[in-house]
């Protein structure tokens, strides 16, 4: 499941993935939030929380998240200022070490002790 974060900065999109996130949570909840804010043109400042509880990300939701970073995540770069991954799962840190170099704009992986942390360099 993907639900948005509450009680953000202005300019903050935020996400919690936990349980299994399917196509259907990805088509209905993050891609529009982020198709929006590129059609506005507004910079995209995004944060990611990885729940204890998260279990699988469908591998259909995984086609569409790698269609759209390839599509219109690549086709505007300028748009993507920060991201930040907030999670205590091991496989984020390391993904983040091997990957986050393909991550367009500033990218950083924070555990989840340092979400305010997080939230916070994102609204800066």
């Amino acid at each position: 499941m993907i639900e948005p974060l509450p009680d953000l900065p202005d300019g903050v999109l935020g996400f919690r993935f936990s349980g299994h996130v399917t196509k259907e949570d990805y088509d209905q909840i993050l891609a529009p939030a982020l198709m929006q804010r590129i059609t506005d043109g507004a910079k995209i400042r995004l944060a990611i929380v990885i729940g204890d509880d998260f279990d699988t990300f469908e591998a259909s939701a995984m086609w569409e998240d790698m269609k759209f970073g390839f599509g219109s995540g690549v086709t505007h770069p300028s748009l993507w200022e920060r991201t930040a991954l907030i999670s205590d799962h091991d496989w984020v840190e390391h993904a983040m070490s091997l990957f986050g170099w393909l991550m367009p704009g500033d990218a950083r992986e924070y555990p989840m002790a340092k979400l305010d942390d997080a939230i916070a360099w994102l609204g800066a």
